[in-house]
């Protein structure tokens, strides 16, 4: 969501870094620039006026023009500006949930992704919070509404309010309240209806229905590639309803990023969560502190690991990291990490969240990169013998024909494979007896244990200059120490080299 944002400040402050000394013209050229990419990113114009003044308040001082370096200086008040008006630097707000049954409201104009949006926030609760949830649908207008949202209670393993026809929106929160209570249920969540536009009746349901339930949250959902219309919606909801909090969906569009920085400056309301594509998992906290290192380029690394320990097989993951304390690491490991690649988001999604990874993300984007090459690689790999991949010395010209043939590659795909798991043999092997703590207190002196948030951010500053994670878009031959097995301990194997997938020609 903010690809243009971060690519536009990301010009203007390497501008800034690679000087000496800054005068403050020099300030107040870069801060013009960044109030126009504000601005192409669709943020309110008040939210732009005040976010400069912040910033130039604190940028033109003698703190910025006497630092050692005085680009970074205005890197890190630019870094300040944007996690205040995203929310600020505390920790994101938890649901309230009440005593039992909470009830959760569920607001928003039609196509906004409420109903979707539903469902992710029961799976979440379910499964992070380990509650009990009802869903119930009070839609009676929109065709298949309801049906729709059973079929993600099924997907969330939760259970929704039985369909009777003919009632009325008010009527079904009434039995919901009663089924929640009668079911034992800790939070039961009202999705209600939406119209394309605001309108008198819908306002009137709405308020109905909260005098009713009495929810806990009223939660609005909006549409983050509408940009200011999102904040608009948000702004006449919250006048006739007391929203507690937003979801910004289709995050990961192409949108560009101004309903997100706007939306807290604008209404005052915290904005919960993110919602990222379709899938039924796929939504993220909102957390102004790793957003706003996003918009920057530096990557949200805790991210990156929240995702690896979601997606761990924890077993698989002790048994590669007792083999890789070894030294071993053989091509059936390399096939369990590409997999786990894929779990994650690909290429795309991981990128997203390195540091420095514009460049690759942005090839990806532009086709340059084709995300297919792990499924490839992994088809590669499973055209091997179980032997061949335990033992790749066993790898001829012959035995590379074949797996090329099953596998439907060139051989230089096969080659591509095995020069990739080479180099992250190599890698192991080179860790020696130390095993993954080893390679932690080269990187950062980190005793084992898991990392905190600044620990995790340091281990990436230093793994980029150490040269174990080289810049992105560059020759990576060696591997990137993983999220588990590798790097960080107990997260689940590490992530290949992404010299390996090919930063080629699209095929």
């Amino acid at each position: 969501m903010f690809d243009a944002l971060t690519e536009k400040l990301g010009g203007v402050f390497d501008n800034l870094t690679g000087r000496g000394a800054l005068s403050e013209k020099d300030v107040e050229a870069a801060l013009r620039e960044v109030r126009v990419a504000l601005l192409e990113a669709d943020v309110a114009l008040p939210v732009v006026k005040q976010f400069i003044n912040t910033v130039k308040e604190e940028a033109v001082g003698e703190k910025v023009i006497r630092a050692v370096k005085p680009g970074q200086q205005v890197v890190k008040i630019v870094h300040d500006a944007l996690i205040e008006t995203l929310g600020g630097a505390q920790e994101p707000e938890d649901l309230k949930i009440s005593s039992p049954p909470s009830v959760i409201m569920m607001a928003g104009l039609q196509g906004s992704g409420k109903t979707t949006t539903t469902g992710k926030l029961a799976l979440r609760l379910k499964k992070k919070d380990r509650k009990k949830v009802l869903l119930a649908s009070l839609d009676t207008r929109r065709p298949a509404a309801m049906e729709q949202l059973a079929i993600l209670a099924t997907q969330a393993e939760v259970e929704s309010l039985p369909i009777v026809q003919g009632q009325s929106p008010v009527e079904i929160a009434k039995r919901a309240m009663q089924a929640a209570k009668f079911g034992g249920f800790d939070v039961v969540i009202l999705d209600t209806a939406g119209r394309t536009s605001i309108d008198e009746e819908m306002m009137v349901e709405a308020a109905n229905i909260a005098k009713i339930a009495n929810p806990s949250e009223i939660l609005l959902v909006a549409d983050s590639l509408t940009g200011q219309d999102a904040v608009e919606t948000a702004k006449r909801f919250h006048e006739r309803l007391p929203l507690t909090g937003i979801i910004l969906t289709r995050a990961d569009g192409d949108g560009r990023g101004g309903a997100a920085l706007s939306m807290r400056a604008v209404t005052g309301l915290p904005i919960k969560f993110l919602g990222i594509g379709e899938k039924i998992d796929g939504l993220d906290v909102f957390d102004a502190r790793r957003i706003a290192g996003r918009i920057l380029g530096q990557g949200d690394v805790v991210a990156l690991v929240e995702k690896a320990v979601e997606n761990a097989d924890m077993a698989a993951a002790e048994k590669m990291a007792a083999k890789m304390a070894k030294g071993k690491f053989d091509l059936d490991d390399l096939s369990m990490q590409l997999r786990q690649i894929q779990n994650m988001g690909g290429l795309g999604g991981i990128m997203g969240m390195l540091p420095g990874a514009q460049a690759a993300k942005k090839a990806l984007d532009n086709g340059v990169v084709n995300e297919k090459i792990i499924t490839r690689q992994i088809a590669v790999i499973s055209s091997m013998t179980k032997k061949e991949r335990q033992k790749p010395d066993l790898l001829n010209a012959s035995r590379r024909r074949r797996i090329a043939t099953g596998a439907g590659v060139d051989v230089s795909e096969v080659n591509k494979v095995i020069k990739m798991h080479r180099s992250m043999a190599d890698m192991v092997k080179s860790i020696g007896k130390g095993g993954m703590k080893g390679l932690m207190q080269k990187m950062g002196g980190m005793k084992g244990g898991m990392p905190s948030e600044e620990q995790l951010k340091a281990l990436g500053e230093k793994a980029l200059q150490s040269g174990a994670m080289p810049p992105m878009g560059q020759n990576m031959p060696q591997g990137l120490p993983g999220l588990g097995g590798g790097g960080l301990p107990g997260l689940g194997g590490g992530l290949p080299g992404l010299g390996g997938f090919g930063f080629g020609k699209k095929k």
